[in-house]
């Protein structure tokens, strides 16, 4: 990785979330029920107090502090209305689907990216896709995983691309480089809250789709917001653990690294805020099936990273899959189309 880019480009990278492996082309759980109390009082053998004894003190229930505003507990407690998903220009037709330059609202900001719609009548299952990093100075509308786009928009799907904020013609976030970009992953969430809204989306057949460091947005989303989807696909991912992300790629950039050690510490140090934005922490929380692409031969997000992550989702009970394969890099070469077909075999089986 070139350690001379950009500020905003580098430090895109650096979390699970939102921390970037590569170039590409390259509420908390609910509570448990109260158990059902009697409306019958108890009696008890004590005489009742003196009249002159002063009254116990009620004890004041402990008030529990907020989460750090830059966790993966503050995106469970935030309230997510993706809306106002609207079409805008024709940027391509041909005989199966029509792609167009779409913007929809995630919080405050305006989000850009590409919409695939099938050209046949009714309700068709969708996809929101999380692409790798690219640094926003050189991105496009919809650039990235443009195979995916294609192949799954051919197959029956509707496809969101989301550009991100920061990124095409989305609104900017000037705090995103210090939230650690997971405003990305807000992104996302709003993303398929936004689908459901429209005349041509089942709104029950939604799944999510990320490559690289939208891997990890992927991930990030799965934790924060169980249940918003029916499945989810990862390519390649980076690590759902922050720290590892951050030792590869931030740690000898030294500028960088202070700036976010500063702000947060070194994760040995602070292990609470480090721990509270990696999605492998809160695995347990996740509800839908997960399936893993990961080219053994992948010099920029370790293989190892996407076994320890199955193995993670495993033992906290989940669904997951995982297909490795021999030879293959990072972007994926001769095994893509295979495992295309089993990304949209895996999707059907789930619903989507």
């Amino acid at each position: 990785m070139n350690r001379r880019m950009t500020w905003t480009g580098v430090v895109a990278l650096v979390m699970t979330a939102a921390i970037a492996c590569t170039s590409e082309d390259g509420a908390a759980p609910p509570a448990s029920t109260p158990s059902a109390t009697s409306s019958t009082p108890t009696t008890s053998s004590a005489p009742p107090p003196s009249p002159t004894a002063p009254a116990t003190p009620t004890a004041k229930p402990t008030a529990t502090a907020p989460p750090h505003p830059v966790s993966l507990q503050a995106m469970m407690a935030k309230k997510y209305d993706g809306r106002n998903l609207r079409l805008g220009r024709v940027l391509a037709r041909n005989s199966v689907y029509t792609r167009y330059h779409v913007t929809y609202s995630s919080g405050s900001l305006t989000i850009s990216g590409i919409l695939n719609v099938p050209r046949t009548p009714g309700r068709h299952p969708a996809l929101v896709l999380n692409h790798g990093y690219i640094d926003p100075a050189i991105y496009t509308n919809g650039r990235g995983l443009m195979r995916e786009q294609d192949y799954l928009a051919r197959r029956g799907y509707v496809v969101l691309h989301t550009d991100y904020r920061g990124h095409a013609q989305s609104t900017d976030d000037p705090r995103s480089d210090l939230n650690l970009r997971l405003g990305y992953t807000e992104d996302a969430i709003n993303a398929v809250l936004a689908l459901r809204t429209a005349s041509y989306v089942d709104p029950d057949r939604i799944g999510m789709l990320g490559r690289s460091m939208g891997g990890g947005v992927t991930y990030n989303a799965l934790v924060a917001q169980p249940g918003l989807i029916k499945a989810a696909v990862v390519f390649a991912p980076v690590s759902s653990d922050a720290a590892d992300n951050f030792n590869r790629w931030q740690r000898n950039d030294r500028p960088i690294a202070s700036t976010i050690l500063q702000a947060y510490g070194e994760p040995a140090r602070n292990p609470t805020f480090w721990r509270n934005v990696s999605a492998v922490n809160f695995f347990d929380r996740v509800t839908e099936p997960v399936l893993i692409h990961h080219g053994e031969s992948d010099s920029t997000c370790p293989i190892a990273w996407s076994r320890e992550a199955l193995a993670a989702l495993k033992t906290a009970g989940k669904t997951a899959t995982m297909y490795s394969y021999p030879g293959e890099e990072h972007a994926f070469g001769p095994a893509w189309p295979t495992s295309m077909a089993r990304t949209v075999t895996f999707l059907k089986q789930h619903g989507v």
